[in-house]
């Protein structure tokens, strides 16, 4: 019989700075035990750029507008998708040294194994990104 995956866990926010504070945690937390001391602070980092993103720059600004979070295990990774409203495409930015922004995917490049933007089915834009673990000893 074939391994039963986990159930990916979901949570949707307001498009509001202050959900980046909510979600940070929520995320972390729902990592199994013996992995939050591995996965933990990256994971937390990556929901806060990824969120604070898609807020910014995703969301249509529309009262009751949401960005969504998923995470899952997946081939020895947790995968975090972080998913707004918005039809643009995230993009490395190539910026001058003096600039003061326009850097977390540059940040998320350097921080996770892989990471990619995928449209969604319907309306919207995912940024998936994930981090790679190493279970048991």
């Amino acid at each position: 019989m074939p391994e039963i995956p986990l159930v990916p866990a979901h949570w949707r926010f307001p498009a509001h700075p202050a959900s980046v504070r909510q979600a940070r945690p929520a995320v972390t937390e729902s990592l199994p035990d013996v992995l939050r001391p591995q996965l933990g602070y990256d994971l937390g980092l990556l929901t806060s750029e990824l969120l604070t993103n898609a807020i910014r720059h995703g969301a249509c600004g529309e009262d009751g507008d949401l960005v969504e979070l998923v995470l899952w295990p997946a081939d020895g990774h947790y995968w975090l998708a972080v998913s707004d409203s918005g039809t643009g495409k995230p993009e490395l930015a190539h910026l001058g040294v003096d600039s003061e922004s326009g850097r977390g995917l540059i940040f998320v490049e350097g921080l996770a194994t892989a990471w990619t933007v995928r449209p969604r089915p319907t309306r919207g834009t995912s940024v998936i990104a994930g981090l790679s673990f190493h279970q048991g000893g």
